[in-house]
């Protein structure tokens, strides 16, 4: 009664509020809190009262306060060191929770009093959470006693058994072995009682906060020690095996949303699931509406209901599965209740590998940088169910995936780190491929890279059949192995081109009984031993050809006439080849890619990162030598209007020609980059002062001289430079470049500003 009174006087209170009144005042009693749902906690309700600390540890913003027969949980933000006992004033707010909570703004203790009497719980009373937050007294069995770790301090777990099941007390004691005696006896424990949840706040275990050993009480020791148990033979362990089991079966609803025929069923009823363990094999339709009957049990620290019996009402009300992200899925705390436990959900991933299994099929998927796997569980024998076919994924495929989530070999109390979780899926038709897999992924990288091993494999297995085939060259096919396998790790090094065509043709020579080779390089130049008078040889020419077709070289040896042509002649050279076509297309590739990484494809001029890297190196020696350089900024004028006049072809070709103008009028140590647009910096490395800065400028400024003519166009340039010098200007790039692009515009007003005064000024009359 006196509850309904204060949930009614409180309704009243916030609907007054509500139709224009005052704001409401502060709830006052732990009572008025307690009384509250959910979702009046969850509108941050301000309180403001008075109530006896039972519990506080001192870390983790524990607090447990009571006043009379109610008591309640405080997240405490306060330095204070509050005692058992002492009397505190507790402002803040309520939240929801498990039931509702307090948010403390502040704390104040009033005195220091008595703790409440502790008040004997049974498990039914501690289960059904009638008591929860209360100091109780609990009667039982320590079955189990570890030191554990809590985030600031060494606790100490122990698990009792009371008539009717098991709970877990935390111990605030580091001495395990005081603890560990006890293991068998008979106590009694003093604490709090609070639970342990999933992650959709449904609770999943009993916890008492106990304070110290002093909570504990010795009714009766236990048995004899660990040490004098006597060894019981591993086929005689059931024997001593005995359950009292008093669960009653209950019945709950929902629609079905997962069955794998004498294994399991799920049902799923808005945000609540329940996975049902049951040896049902009959009929059921996903999406019809259950009855499940069964015992309620933890497995893994998560709610199930076993020996489940399902009846299907035959009415269909499928389930939306809720898309989800892998952070609602694999992470869950205690602010955060919306895990997704046993729910229909989706989610989206790329394939990285599948495997088909002796008893479930799995695909590797990842997302966000993390992976996780998609399980399909192969149908039990006695269901006479067949296997259908594993659906066959392209890797790197991104997929839609449907199914069951399922935390598995995980703690699901540990708010600290991810869970790792798997999607159950029902058929293989919670598969959707979404997007097909890019041309640059992982496999095709993979099956390149086997392209490439292959061809070096083949051309050491050649080597090798040449050998068996000359056994009396065994030696020399040896030595020539040794200098392949030398030339591949130079040419997948940075070994230069010309060294390593030395080598192939030198390893080409030694093959042919030392006649001379070398290799002319297209329109480069010529390697080996080429003879002084090739005019008496006889010469042979293969060319070295690229896989797009293009003639990069060619490979020459030189034989005494009328030397007979064989197969192994042919087969070196064509070796050789094959070694000069991997190195020089591997080299060049390795040119190509580097100086775009370092010049501006439009001007042939280095870029900002190149810019930025020779800058930070021209510091860093000037700094230590004590030395200056200089740094010009240039912007073209009025490049915009060229753009736009003549068309952004013109105005390529224009910062072109501008860019080569400019190169001629630097030294051969000066560097000129392009920052984008129409900006440019040149880097002057061995200026001394700032005069022989404006020396350059002055003739960078004669680049606009004469004009561009470019496709017909005749035009007029120019430019605004400004300059700065290290280390007077700027000790850093950053500061070097503000510095002089600070200097140009400037220039630029000036110019500006003085054209203006021109213009507006009166003409003399002569």
């Amino acid at each position: 009664m006196r509850k309904l009174i204060s949930i009614i006087a409180i309704l009243f209170g916030y609907a007054g509020a509500s139709w224009g009144g005052a704001p409401p005042g502060p709830l006052t009693s732990i009572s008025a809190i307690s009384t509250l749902s959910n979702a009046q906690a969850n509108q941050a309700l301000p309180v403001a009262f008075e109530a006896t600390v039972t519990y506080y540890p001192g870390y983790n913003n524990l607090l447990f306060v009571q006043d009379g027969r109610w008591a309640v949980f405080v997240f405490a933000d306060t330095s204070l060191k509050l005692l058992p006992g002492d009397r505190v004033l507790v402002r803040g707010t309520t939240q929801s929770s498990f039931r509702p909570i307090v948010v403390s703004n502040s704390i104040t203790v009033l005195r220091h009093g008595t703790l409440p009497k502790p008040v004997t719980a049974n498990f039914d009373e501690l289960i059904r959470t009638q008591l929860d937050c209360m100091r109780v007294t609990v009667h039982g069995v320590i079955r189990t006693a570890e030191l554990g770790w809590s985030p600031s301090n060494h606790v100490t777990y122990i698990q009792i058994l009371m008539d009717g099941g098991y709970i877990e007390a935390i111990v605030d004691s580091t001495d395990e072995a005081a603890l560990k005696s006890l293991l068998d006896a008979e106590v009694e424990v003093t604490g709090i009682a609070g639970g342990r949840f999933d992650n959709k706040m449904q609770l999943s275990g009993i916890i008492l906060h106990v304070s110290s050993l002093a909570g504990i009480k010795l009714l009766k020791r236990g048995g004899a020690s660990q040490s004098s148990i006597p060894v019981t033979p591993m086929d005689k362990i059931l024997s001593y095996y005995h359950v009292q089991d008093r669960s009653q079966r209950i019945r709950v609803r929902g629609t079905i949303t997962y069955y794998q025929p004498g294994t399991a069923v799920v049902l799923q009823e808005g945000a609540k699931s329940i996975w049902v363990a049951t040896p049902a094999r009959g009929p059921l339709r996903i999406g019809d509406i259950a009855d499940a009957t069964g015992f309620p049990d933890l497995y893994n620290g998560f709610l199930v209901l076993n020996h489940g019996e399902i009846e299907d009402s035959h009415q269909w009300a499928p389930v939306t599965p809720q898309a989800a992200s892998l952070q609602q899925l694999g992470y869950w705390s205690a602010n955060r209740p919306d895990g997704r436990l046993y729910d229909l959900v989706s989610i989206e991933g790329q394939v990285v590998a599948e495997v088909r299994g002796a008893t479930r099929d799995e695909y590797v998927l990842a997302a966000d940088g993390r992976l996780f796997s998609a399980i399909y569980g192969h149908p039990d024998a006695a269901s006479q169910v067949p296997l259908a076919a594993m659906k066959n994924l392209p890797l790197g495929s991104r997929v839609r995936v449907t199914g069951i989530c399922i935390l598995e070999g995980a703690n699901p109390y540990n708010t600290s780190e991810e869970v790792p979780f798997r999607i159950q899926l029902r058929t293989f038709d919670d598969i959707v491929v979404v997007a097909a897999p890019p041309l640059v992924n992982t496999r095709n990288l993979l099956l390149a890279l086997g392209v490439l091993l292959l061809l070096v494999f083949a051309v050491l297995g050649r080597g090798w059949a040449l050998e068996h085939k000359v056994r009396h060259q065994t030696a020399v096919l040896a030595a020539v192995e040794q200098q392949r396998s030398r030339i591949l790790e130079d040419i997948n090094g940075s070994r230069p081109l010309a060294e390593i065509l030395e080598k192939i043709v030198g390893m080409v020579s030694s093959m042919l009984d030392g006649a001379p080779c070398w290799c002319e390089v297209a329109d480069g130049a010529t390697v080996g031993k080429c003879p002084r008078e090739p005019h008496n040889l006889e010469i042979v020419r293969v060319k070295i050809e690229a896989r797009s077709g293009a003639l990069l070289g060619t490979m020459l040896a030189a034989f005494a006439p009328r030397t007979p042509v064989t197969s192994r002649r042919t087969e070196m050279l064509a070796d050789g080849v094959r070694l000069a076509t991997l190195g020089i297309e591997t080299r060049r590739l390795y040119t190509d890619l580097r100086r775009r990484s370092e010049f501006d494809l439009l001007t042939d001029v280095h870029n900002r990162f190149s810019l930025e890297r020779r800058l930070d190196e021209q510091i860093a020696v000037a700094r230590e030598n004590a030395g200056v350089f200089g740094l010009i900024y240039i912007d073209l004028d009025k490049f915009k209007q060229i753009n736009d006049l003549y068309g952004h072809r013109v105005g390529d070709l224009y910062l072109h020609g501008v860019a080569g103008r400019m190169k001629q009028q630097l030294r051969a140590d000066d560097l000129l980059a392009r920052l984008g647009g129409d900006e440019f910096v040149a880097l002057l490395p061995t200026i001394r002062n700032r005069v022989g800065v404006e020396e350059i400028t002055q003739r960078l400024e004669l680049c606009f001289n004469e004009p561009f003519t470019i496709e017909g166009h005749l035009i007029q340039g120019t430019a605004s430079f400004g300059i700065a010098l290290y280390p007077q200007d700027g000790a850093s790039r950053d500061e070097l470049l503000n510095a002089a692009d600070t200097a140009m515009y400037a220039v630029k007003n000036l110019r500006r500003h003085k054209a203006q005064s021109e213009a507006e000024s009166p003409a003399i009359p002569v």
